[in-house]
């Protein structure tokens, strides 16, 4: 008997029965539609991550007391009993830092931003040094950060998130305009370029300030966060703030760091931990609903090989061998299969890129997981397939033909 032969009877068994192979399916189609929509959505939550969260860039690392990317709970509290990076901390590793392109800093905190008829509670106000416009991956969209004369000056200029301009200006520009936060008086030079929300928390919420204007109102009672542009490679870099760091606090050899580093890289490596989490928990889902699928497909087919068995049977008489049968109900079974694999690929698309158009949530459609998505129903095609199968080739063909 040839394949082609083979693939026409398998088809055409399925084509006779076009609701019981549907039904047969939806198992099957759950787990793969489950499994596309989870990988669409952690690939577009991977490429967010990386391009909005951790883009600090291959030459920029951050310095802080406490850890931004905290391992364990025990470090963050070991963490507290650090001494603060303070202003000497910064000017010394701008003047020694040898390694170091540029050294900014940042102080922030919660406040209300007032215009003549608007008011914004829980602005996150952050004090930044003047290169922080050219070290931060933050982007202003229209306007202009401040200069150093501006932030030696404690000029009153702000620059505001996108959030934070369309709720204090609706509907105009608010380049020139007058803000007061904390009851000062700043002007508005420029707007930075929206981030989006990151897990439901709006990213865009903020005003700066220049630092020494951040001091006179709040005073640098907290810790600054540092950014350091570095020369390439980054790691000399990072072994000669360290060293510059430690030195400052008279740390002893051995003893630990009194501040962490965190690089672009750190914090890929926790969302990759996250996602990884979420990704075998739903992927565990998936695959036990496919597992139901390929349990229901397996029941079937030994129904269809019961109803079939004088066909078996005359099939046999005429020539056909125990390979024959088998191949053509295995065959029938991997059809059903590709086909609900198909439906679960096109159906998983099409629900990640609904989720996309309708939520600010990533979904990132990558052909590969086309193949992802097939070869899974392959493999249960394979699993649940063969023992219906033989069971089938296994029979008399003198019983099977006295079968009515």
């Amino acid at each position: 008997m040839q394949r082609r032969d083979t693939f026409r009877l398998a088809l055409a068994a399925l084509s006779a029965h076009k609701l019981r192979t549907a039904l047969t399916l939806t198992g099957l189609i759950i787990g793969v539609t489950s499994m596309i929509l989870v990988v669409t959505l952690i690939e577009g939550a991977n490429n967010y991550v990386a391009s909005k969260i951790a883009n600090l860039g291959t030459d920029i690392f951050q310095v802080s007391r406490v850890p931004l990317v905290p391992g364990n709970f025990n470090e963050i509290i070991l963490a507290r009993k650090n001494r603060d990076i303070t202003p000497d901390d910064l000017r010394d590793l701008q003047m020694r830092c040898s390694k170091c392109v540029a050294v900014g800093a940042q102080a922030d905190t919660l406040g209300r931003v007032v215009t003549e008829s608007q008011s914004m509670t829980d602005v996150s106000i952050r004090g930044q040094t003047a290169n922080m416009g050219t070290i931060s991956t933050l982007e202003v969209e229209y306007g202009r950060f401040f200069h150093d004369g501006e932030g030696r000056a404690a000029a009153s200029v702000a620059v505001l998130g996108s959030s934070v301009a369309e709720r204090l200006f609706p509907g105009r520009s608010p380049l020139g305009k007058t803000v007061r936060i904390a009851g000062a008086e700043f002007t508005v030079i420029g707007v930075c370029e929206r981030i989006g929300a990151v897990l439901g928390q709006e990213q865009d919420n903020f005003a700066l300030i220049p630092l020494s204007a951040y001091e006179k109102l709040f005073g640098l009672r907290r810790s600054l966060l540092l950014e350091v542009k570095a020369t390439q490679p980054i790691d000399p870099a990072i072994d000669e703030v360290r060293l510059i760091l430690r030195s400052r606090r008279h740390a002893a050899p051995g003893a630990r760091d009194e501040f962490f580093f965190s690089t672009a890289e750190t914090y890929m490596a926790l969302w990759h931990d996250i996602s990884r989490v979420f990704f075998l928990v739903f992927v565990l889902i998936s695959s036990l609903s496919s597992f139901v699928g390929g349990i229901v497909i397996m029941n079937i087919t030994l129904v269809s090989v019961t109803e079939r068995t004088k066909e078996i049977g005359l099939r046999r008489s005429v020539g056909a061998t125990k390979r024959d049968i088998a191949g053509q109900f295995l065959v029938e079974v991997l059809a059903q299969c590709l086909v609900g694999g198909l439906a679960g690929v096109l159906l998983g698309f099409a629900l990640a890129l609904l989720l996309r158009a309708v939520t600010p949530f990533p979904a990132h459609v990558e052909l590969w997981v086309v193949g992802l998505g097939l070869s899974l129903a392959t493999v249960i095609a394979l699993i649940f397939g063969v023992y219906p199968a033989m069971k089938a080739a296994k029979l008399d063909p003198v019983v099977a033909l006295r079968t009515e």
